[in-house]
């Protein structure tokens, strides 16, 4: 019984913790916080471990799949736990994970703590430069995608995609910056192309930019925001009106 003790490692749970989002969730919470300290994928100033049910199995032998899956739901449904879709193809459907440690802080007293003392916590995390996607190699504690690995060696698009907007709409945003750089990114890590970028500036272009009001919105961070993918399946618009068109004599 000592060797076995000696040869495993303990899983650290914080009974307040525990207490408060149940004990299946504590354990699956603390399994991704050790991850994310090891993890170098920081996306819109979060950082993120990304596995599959499977795999999350292989590290957890005690568990089953439905009882991971059901653990990662309560965590998410909880707001403890987000979720997102960073690969590059749109069928790979490999979710990332990361804390909302500011949640945690907010509502279990003393896991602030408990978390710093563990290393560094999302909160240090979100206040330091950011850093691109990287190939972590051997380090990498989760498995990695050829999906991931093509995404993280392809070149994105930045320049062009942000000479193209300067050109359509008249515009000179510069090509280095870092803000503009990120949501273009972020797009990219989501399986979007130039393309894709040049078709929802040339739609936003048609509707607003002959508008006084709405052309103050194309900007980068309208453009390529959260609601690209709704602007880029936008119907185009119909040939527009105008006064000769209508016969006001009939």
């Amino acid at each position: 019984m000592s060797k076995l003790l000696v040869k495993e490692n303990p899983i650290l749970i914080l009974p307040s913790l525990a207490e408060k989002i149940g004990f299946n969730e504590a354990v699956m919470l603390q399994q991704i916080h050790y991850w994310l300290l090891n993890s170098k994928h920081v996306i819109e100033e979060r950082t993120w471990i990304f596995n599959t049910y499977k795999d999350w199995k292989k590290q957890m032998t005690f568990w089953s799949e439905t009882t991971i899956k059901r653990t990662i739901r309560s965590l998410e449904d909880q707001g403890f736990l987000i979720s997102g879709n960073f690969n590059f193809s749109k069928m790979d459907k490999t979710k990332w994970y990361t804390i909302d440690y500011e949640k945690l802080a907010a509502e279990v007293e003393g896991c602030q703590e408990y978390f710093l003392a563990s290393g560094t916590s999302q909160m240090e995390l979100s206040s330091q430069p950011e850093r691109p996607m990287e190939d972590a190699g051997s380090e990498q504690p989760i498995p990695e995608t050829t999906a991931e690995t093509a995404t993280e060696k392809k070149d994105i698009a930045y320049a062009a995609v942000i000479e193209y907007l300067n050109s359509q709409t008249h515009s000179a945003y510069r090509t280095g910056s870092k803000k503009t750089k990120k949501l273009i990114r972020a797009r990219w890590l989501e399986g979007f192309r130039l393309e894709d970028f040049k078709k929802v500036i040339d739609l936003k272009s048609e509707e607003w930019l002959h508008d006084p009001y709405w052309r103050k919105f194309l900007r980068p961070e309208t453009l390529f925001g959260t609601r690209f993918e709704s602007y880029l399946n936008q119907k185009p618009l119909g040939k527009r009106m105008r006064e000769e068109d209508f016969n006001l004599d009939d």
